[in-house]
């Protein structure tokens, strides 16, 4: 067995003390337990150990045991988190004085990385011996190379109990696949926007066969052009198999390669090369869509096989418009092309009014013009989105984005029985969509439905691995109910994908909050704080020092920020306002944040810890009507004035 403790390194950067007495406490609890399971401590690495013991069994039981000590010491208030990883291996060893050597030793310390912090990962000959033997249940993840070894290893996680509400089943879940980005190969550079339209339509229509779960966009488009291995690519997306091709445009003339690949084997289980008119692309998709899903034995169901095959045709021009469309409105920046976006849309429209995918992105681009765009009327955009959507699903009743966006609209009108009814709907047509499961667990949150908001946001996260905002979301509901140790689950995941992201040090700040560790949960804040160029300051920062009793700092910082506070951290301003006693200016805030529609619910209201101070005034529920007036029926209102 090899044990490592999560961090050591860059705490002890950022707190040479702090970081040896959490090092020290670590070791103090673990020592004792390999004796307790038959085991001996070889030797000690500072921050891990090396141990062997009489049977796999034993070494099974004892690394749950640790996982189990260090859950619950994580679990109490106010502690710093310690998360191990924990890896175990089965083999011969060779004794040299009070050391041991070999194969073993070696392979035993590659699988403990490929833990996540406060996990176990055995290898496949411990899992043969321990599976029947021990209650909680294992993961098997995908086929590995391990550094320095040569070949895959079968390696699996234990699933324990704790961690079984974030983790998935995938024995017994749904066959994942990556559609990685489709290469451009036409004479003209500029068609690159169709490429990766075709790469966007294949993810989703292969998301309409059950029994496959396919990554969204978000996450496979950072591996356009990579250099990495495939096998590193299926493990950061935790997939067995994925989709690769490239693509050649000549006027509408049309030739697109496609191979399918198993990742752990690296072996190409189907290709084809298509030879097609643009006016045939649907058809084209619908075919490769077949194709894959016989290749991977899986069975598609007469209603869904139905649906693949009854793709609305549109008019060629109208499609390259409406892709133009949604390459400009997925881009990096897409707030500053959203005007392009609408005219790329609305041209489609004018080409073909039967476009049921342009009149969704009309009504998608709309929504986040009433969000973030210069608008004169935030009504109007709405009502003419709306409109969109109602012409959408008339063409295309079976559209399921056109289903998930209606929910959303549906959902900030806070209707949210009719929401509810749209999103399910778009989810059973696509399983795999990160943005419905997302804004589902957004309202469920908001109906005070925590446990199945908790769900939807780890299927988003499952469909989407880099969904830093559903995750952030995740984690801080969790610590709105004081689950912290799940908290840090989610984080750490969270931290594999995008390490350097301000939403990462928000989730870390979050997850230390729910352990009242308010030192740490300001210190990550403000490492979130100094990553993000977009926002002139952070109020969570002015709630922690609250929170720590620093009230003298917290509000000089208030003071400094409020001339320069962007529109949509409103809401986060209200917080550190409430906890200083001002309800005054907290209810100012939250009222702004609902007449512009900023980034606030009333789910958020009724369990943010942080403004509980508010819930007990006798103003309250006043304003809870007035907000909802001005900010859902648009009715006039002035608002609490204190």
């Amino acid at each position: 067995m090899f044990t490592d403790m999560v961090g050591s390194t860059a705490s002890a950067h950022a707190n040479e003390a702090e970081a040896l007495k959490l090092r020290d406490e670590q070791a103090a609890l673990i020592r004792p337990l390999f004796s307790a399971h038959q085991g001996r401590e070889i030797k000690s690495m500072g921050d891990g150990f090396l141990a062997e013991f009489d049977s796999a069994l034993h070494a099974v039981q004892c690394a749950i045991d640790i996982q189990q000590h260090l859950h619950e010491r994580n679990s109490q208030s106010g502690v710093s988190p310690i998360q191990v990883r924990i890896g175990v291996h089965l083999g011969d060893v060779e004794q040299r004085e009070t050391d041991i050597f070999g194969d073993a030793v070696n392979i035993a310390s590659r699988i403990e990385p490929t833990a996540e912090p406060g996990g176990i990962c055995v290898s496949g000959a411990v899992h043969e011996q321990v599976r029947n033997k021990i209650t909680d249940r294992f993961e098997k993840l995908p086929s590995q190379p391990l550094k320095g070894l040569g070949g895959l290893m079968d390696i699996y996680r234990v699933l324990l109990p704790w961690t079984l509400r974030v983790a998935s089943d995938s024995s017994s879940g749904p066959r994942r696949l990556a559609v990685l980005p489709f290469s451009n190969i036409s004479p003209d550079p500029k068609d690159e926007y169709f490429a990766d339209g075709l790469t966007e339509e294949l993810i989703t229509i292969l998301s309409q066969i059950p029994d496959l779960q396919v990554i969204a966009r978000t996450s496979v488009m950072p591996y356009k052009s990579t250099s990495k291995p495939l096998q590193q690519i299926g493990s950061e997306l935790g997939v067995a198999s994925v989709l690769e091709g490239s693509v050649r445009k000549a006027g509408e003339r049309l030739r697109i390669t496609a191979q399918l690949i198993e990742v752990g084997s690296q072996s190409h289980v189907w290709a084809n090369t298509y030879d097609r008119q643009l006016e045939d692309i649907f058809a084209l998709q619908t075919e490769v869509a077949k194709q894959i899903a016989e290749v991977l034995k899986i069975k598609i169901g007469e209603p869904e096989r139905r649906r693949l095959e009854q793709q609305q045709a549109v008019n060629p021009e109208s499609y390259l418009a409406y892709l133009k469309g949604r390459s400009l409105l997925f881009s990096s920046f897409p707030e500053k092309n959203l005007r392009e976006a609408k005219e790329q849309f609305e041209l489609a429209v004018s080409i073909d009014a039967t476009n049921a995918r342009a009149h969704c992105g009309l009504a998608d681009v709309l929504s986040l013009m009433g969000l973030w765009g210069d608008v004169a009327s935030r009504e109007e955009v709405w009502t003419t989105g709306r409109a969109h959507l109602a012409r959408s699903l008339e063409i295309d009743p079976n559209l399921a984005e056109a289903h998930a966006t209606l929910g959303r609209y549906l959902y900030t009108d806070c209707q949210t029985e009719e929401a509810e009814r749209e999103l399910k709907r778009a989810l059973a047509l696509n399983p795999s969509d990160s943005f419905a499961h997302g804004t589902y667990a957004s309202m469920l949150e908001e109906l005070a439905r925590p446990e199945e908001a908790l769900r939807e946001y780890a299927l988003a996260e499952e469909t989407d691995p880099r969904a830093v905002i559903e995750s952030v979301f995740h984690v801080r509901l969790l610590a709105f109910l004081r689950r912290g140790p799940e908290a840090w689950v989610v984080t750490e995941r969270l931290g594999k994908t995008a390490p350097d992201s301000p939403e990462y040090h928000l989730a870390r700040a979050w997850s230390h909050y729910a352990q009242a560790n308010f030192t740490e949960a300001l210190r990550e804040d403000e490492k979130a704080h100094d990553l993000r160029s977009d926002r002139p300051g952070c109020p969570f920062i002015a709630a922690m020092l609250a929170l720590k009793g620093d009230s003298a700092r917290a509000r000089q910082y208030l003071e400094e920020l409020k001339p320069r506070i962007a529109k949509q951290d409103l809401y986060s301003l209200a917080e550190p306002y409430a906890l200083l006693g001002d309800l005054d200016s907290a209810y100012r805030c939250l009222f702004e944040a609902f007449e512009n529609r900023f980034n606030i619910n009333f789910g958020m209201i009724r369990n943010d810890p942080l403004l509980q101070p508010l819930r007990e005034d006798p103003r309250y529920p006043r304003f809870l009507r007035e907000a909802w007036q001005v900010g859902w029926l648009s009715a006039p209102a002035k608002g609490p004035t204190g």
